[in-house]
């Protein structure tokens, strides 16, 4: 590829990053388009023009992806790993793009499809030198929901213990990302009955949230209610009631975004108060939560 033209096709690749960053995908699409079709002028038996064209399609797949075209992002991904060939020094990338075909199948539903390509993208991301362990995690995190999903919980867990093996020897115990798969274990330790591992899985979320959150974030507000279900199983009933409580107070706070979330909760904390034989005050929680409701969905119309 001569100089001139490797040199407008990374300016218009640096304008698409710019139009994605600032949230104007419709013209970073016109942009990549340009650059779809620089590279595709350009494209002969030399590599640097086969990556050139290959990088291209990637990056208007995944904003084809981010606009919900999911079909014209499918054909981009399928011709960039046409275009790449299993090749090992381009292992990063393969994986990269196969990991976006299969988030453009999940976005069709095609949920079959949408495992086959994790599972090759977290293949070529273990043959990286090293491997790619933080994308690993990511992708065994998205099968661990689709496996718990078709009731395989056995599977379910394999594939989210593999993520939290990675993520906690990677980035540690206080970060954002451990804290996501510790509480998705903890969901699915509840599903199966297993009460005991749910708490102390949730515990950790909790922890690691209210760390680095705070309490009024939505994340900590769900933390407090996963954890009050689970010590609900456990018979910590008065520490349940305060987390329940918690969780009140958080989606209270965050305005009508969170109203179904709110009214979960609210629902959770009112079959508690009326099991304890406190009817009266969970119909004044119910009403107050209706109420703010009812209040923040005004302010939005």
């Amino acid at each position: 590829m001569d100089s001139p033209t490797a040199t407008l096709i990374a300016i218009l690749q640096d304008r698409v990053g710019l139009l994605r960053d600032s949230g104007n995908l419709p013209e970073a699409l016109h942009a990549s388009n340009a650059a779809v079709e620089k590279s595709q002028q350009a494209l002969s038996p030399d590599l640097d023009s086969i990556d050139a064209f290959a990088s291209a399609l990637e990056i208007r797949g995944d904003i084809h992806r981010e606009l919900g075209d999911y079909e014209a992002a499918l054909e981009d991904y399928r011709q960039a790993v046409d275009q790449l060939q299993d090749r090992p020094d381009r292992y990063a990338q393969i994986g990269r793009i196969h990991a976006g075909y299969g988030a453009a199948h999940d976005g069709l539903d095609h949920e079959e499809r949408a495992v086959a390509h994790w599972e090759a993208a977290i293949a070529f991301y273990e043959r990286c030198e090293p491997p790619l362990l933080l994308d690993i995690a990511t992708l065994a995190n998205n099968l661990g929901f689709i496996s718990k999903s078709n009731g395989d919980l056995d599977a379910a867990e394999t594939h989210f213990l593999r993520a939290l093996e990675i993520l906690h020897s990677s980035l540690g115990q206080n970060h954002e990302q451990t804290a996501s798969v510790s509480s998705n274990l903890g969901a699915l330790y509840q599903a199966a009955g297993y009460f005991e591992q749910s708490r102390e899985m949730h515990m950790m979320a909790l922890e690691t949230r209210r760390s680095l959150l705070g309490e009024e974030h939505p994340d900590t507000a769900q933390s407090h209610n996963n954890l009050a279900l689970a010590l609900l199983k456990t018979g910590d009933r008065s520490w349940a009631r305060r987390h329940l409580e918690k969780a009140l107070t958080g989606y209270e706070s965050l305005g009508a975004e969170y109203a179904t979330d709110l009214e979960a909760v609210a629902e959770n904390y009112c079959d508690f108060l009326r099991e304890e034989g406190e009817a009266t005050l969970a119909d004044v929680i119910a009403s107050r939560v209706q109420a703010v409701i009812g209040s923040e969905l005004n302010k939005t119309v």
